[in-house]
């Protein structure tokens, strides 16, 4: 991968900090990013945090909040954060295969296990794939169960025309590293319900009431607890995840080459997908609307001795790779999930642990050379198990 920080956007923090007394704190920036941040997802209301599993962590805290503890369904191939934020704030995670096409959740699987102490269906878009359906959108809808859309992947991705993380109650963006828009570190919540919106800003700022832009919200509180000093009420066990005009100040600066950006990051995967053989690697991935985050390889058939001389390959090319794709593979393999949950044999979600073991993401950025695609691809297709 390679830093996604243009020079502009160097050159833009640098002339802030050069004025004369800058405020480098959450201000104006930060509150500028969320609204143009808003206006590009297609969302009334957005939240600035630290990170985007700031952002999943905020949100099942909001979730709690509004509805409720109980079962959160959630994806087998995701990063930690989704699964440990569900934790966390004392939900209980239900978890379901991927569909192979699109890396997402096995839709018919998620509508399988819904039961009547769901509270939510957390769906992770990987690595730039669209993960939804109408049939789970419709279905979720019919049944009143909010959907949390995780696109910290798949910035600008799209379901038949419109950004993903416009479609649920809430989603969530990472401007970590290499993602499509980078400010550092950092990360977004997005909705379209007010009160969810509140919920989280409230939480991001240490639970104080004060930081609630609803003149309403402020009211209550202070006519509920006239003992305290109207600044200083913490409505909930909140944090400080805010971020910083740094931050702020690279958002918006690059916020207007993530279109054209997208465009050849989709042009590189199509490039890869077609000049792989089709024999060993599986290439019918879902690229309608795709925003791709890094290259998809995976092996078609459970190949031990091709796997290790792809790999072998892969070193000595210098190609720098992940095996397991999104998040070091079936969740159900790690530590801090087999420790909570021994009972669950991570062998039931066969689809997700055949990319555990063969498959990886692969670098991919603007301005990756088609050449060194092309060149990748011919020494794939020459390895022979």
């Amino acid at each position: 991968m390679r830093n996604n920080i243009s020079r502009e956007a160097l050159d833009a923090v640098k002339a802030h900090i050069e004025k004369e007394d800058p405020i480098l704190t959450h201000n104006k920036n930060v509150l500028a990013f969320e609204q143009a941040w808003a206006d590009w997802v297609g969302v009334k209301y957005c939240v600035m945090v630290n990170s985007g599993a700031s952002a999943n962590l905020l949100t099942m805290a909001a979730l709690r909040e509004l509805k409720g503890e109980g079962e959160v369904i959630v994806p087998t191939l995701t990063w930690v954060s989704d699964i440990s934020s569900v934790i966390q704030n004392g939900h209980k995670p239900v978890f379901v295969d991927i569909d192979p096409a699109t890396l997402g959740m096995d839709i018919d699987e998620v509508l399988s296990k819904i039961t009547e102490n769901t509270k939510a269906v957390f769906l992770t878009h990987i690595l730039g794939y669209n993960g939804l359906n109408q049939k789970l959108i419709d279905e979720l809808e019919k049944r009143g169960i909010p959907l949390i859309e995780d696109v910290c992947e798949s910035h600008g991705a799209t379901f038949k025309g419109n950004r993903l993380g416009s479609i649920g109650w809430a989603s969530n963006f990472s401007f970590y590293y290499a993602h499509h828009i980078s400010t550092i570190e950092g990360g977004m919540i997005c909705t379209n319900d007010e009160d969810f919106y509140e919920t989280c800003r409230i939480y991001r700022s240490h639970g104080m009431v004060r930081e609630s832009k609803s003149e309403a919200v402020k009211q209550k509180y202070k006519d509920e607890y006239p003992d305290l000093n109207p600044d200083f009420i913490f409505a909930f066990p909140g944090y400080n995840v805010r971020s910083t005009e740094i931050n702020g100040i690279l958002g918006l600066t690059q916020l207007k080459d993530l279109d054209g950006n997208n465009e050849l990051r989709r042009r590189n995967l199509k490039l890869f997908l077609e000049n792989l053989d089709s024999e060993k690697y599986f290439t019918e991935f879902d690229q309608e609307g795709n925003s791709n985050y890094a290259l998809t390889l995976v092996l078609r058939n459970p190949d031990e001795a091709l796997r290790d001389k792809v790999e072998a390959a892969m070193r000595e090319m210098g190609v720098e790779f992940r095996r397991g794709l999104s998040g070091g593979g079936n969740q159900l393999r790690q530590p801090y999930l087999r420790k909570r949950f021994p009972e669950l044999n991570p062998e039931d979600f066969p689809k997700v642990d055949h990319v555990h073991f063969f498959g990886y993401y692969l670098g991919n950025y603007p301005t990756l050379e088609t050449e060194k695609i092309k060149q990748l691809c011919s020494v794939l297709n020459r390895i022979t198990a």
